[in-house]
């Protein structure tokens, strides 16, 4: 599989064992300066040998080795492109902010010719973080691929034309037994049209309750990638996915005397998302063309004042969603990874934002059952 990554943090004081997780080698954390395989990685290569994986660094960010040419060198090529200190194209721009920051390219001084690419750590602010890794669109394999390959990638997972995302892994914390379940990609490929919203579902429950507060809070930032690729037509993504992160710790700080956190910490969240989720409900009824009403371009809605000075329904909603943001943003992360196919266009990602719309479609049905 292409897509090697799910960026998390590694905690190093009280490692969470999970299926899949690479335990830290003395040879080779000496031989890559203190470096170790990432612990929270959910989906693509782990770390090991002729293995292309994700390392953590001991400064906090993680460390992506550059796969072989041509998928390394582009993906190096793209992170270049957006983060260049003379970009001066706001369509780049305004993609950072869904994306790790990059930090340039890394290597070991016994292994110099061996490249990393330096990426924030988009977990290091979650306490118990809850992982998922989506990839995202209708072909898994780029224009340039040959027919084996396009055969190969059809073949793990027929639906993706149709549906337009593939779960890839994710990592779930359970706040009563202070454990993590873990699910592979084969559990993704298992999803179809009838199971795929109950599959999903199960990155948003904790063991005691739905967190639709993290749910409220991905959608918001799944319409903002939403709304930036309907507002482009300069690159396509392929193979690329999006990497879930919320806290597992629901209230950080809420704890009981054994340590662990209170079912009551999670209600109060919850209790905050239903209220959320009405209003996101309430908010896409509301957003209906009248005489003082918004027009809708790209996703965004804006809004004329009223002749008696009142503000309209749409600048209410609007108010309303910045509120949302607010509210849920802080514990959520949904950020754009892996960009080993990302080509020139001249037009919309059509591929991408059918993906796009059809995830949302299945997370307001998460949000609303």
């Amino acid at each position: 599989m292409d897509s090697p990554v799910a960026l998390g943090r590694l905690e190093v004081a009280r490692p969470v064992p999970t299926r899949g997780a690479c335990s830290p080698e003395r040879e080779h954390s000496a031989h890559l300066n203190g470096c170790v395989p990432l612990s929270h990685q959910v989906a693509g290569h782990k770390y090991g040998v002729d293995k292309v994986g994700i390392l953590q660094h001991p400064d906090g960010t993680v460390l992506k080795q550059l796969q072989p040419p041509p998928r390394g060198p582009r993906e190096m090529q793209f992170y270049s492109m957006v983060y260049a200190e003379d970009c001066c194209d706001q369509c780049l721009i305004d993609l950072r902010q869904h994306l790790p920051t990059y930090y340039g390219t890394w290597s070991s001084p016994d292994t110099p010719t061996d490249l990393y690419l330096k990426l924030e750590d988009v977990t290091s602010r979650f306490q118990k973080p809850c992982i998922m890794d989506v990839k995202i669109g209708q072909k898994s394999y780029d224009p340039f691929a040959s027919q084996e390959k396009r055969d190969q990638q059809i073949n793990k997972y027929p639906l993706m034309e149709e549906m337009g995302f593939l779960l890839l892994g994710m990592r779930v914390y359970k706040t009563g037994s202070d454990s993590v379940d873990t699910y592979d990609q084969h559990y993704g490929r298992g999803l179809g049209k009838e199971t795929v919203r109950e599959g999903l579902s199960k990155f948003f429950y904790n063991g005691d309750i739905l967190r639709k507060d993290a749910v409220t809070g991905s959608i918001l930032k799944v319409q903002k990638i939403l709304e930036w690729f309907e507002g482009q037509s300069q690159l396509s993504f392929y193979a690329s996915s999006l990497l879930f992160v919320y806290e597992g710790a629901c209230s950080p700080g809420v704890v009981r005397s054994d340590g662990r956190l209170t079912p009551k910490a999670c209600e109060q969240n919850n209790n905050i998302a239903q209220n959320l989720s009405s209003m996101f409900s309430l908010h896409k009824k509301a957003c209906v063309r009248t005489h003082y009403q918004a027009k809708q371009d790209n996703g965004v809605w804006t809004t004329r004042q009223q002749p008696n000075g009142n503000r309209g329904r749409g600048e209410e909603g609007e108010e309303l969603k910045r509120d949302a943001e607010q509210d849920t943003g802080g514990d959520v992360e949904v950020k754009m990874i892996d960009f080993a196919h990302v080509f020139p266009s001249d037009g919309h990602d059509q591929g991408y934002i059918y993906g796009l719309k059809n995830l949302l479609k299945v997370l307001r049905q998460i949000l609303e059952q």
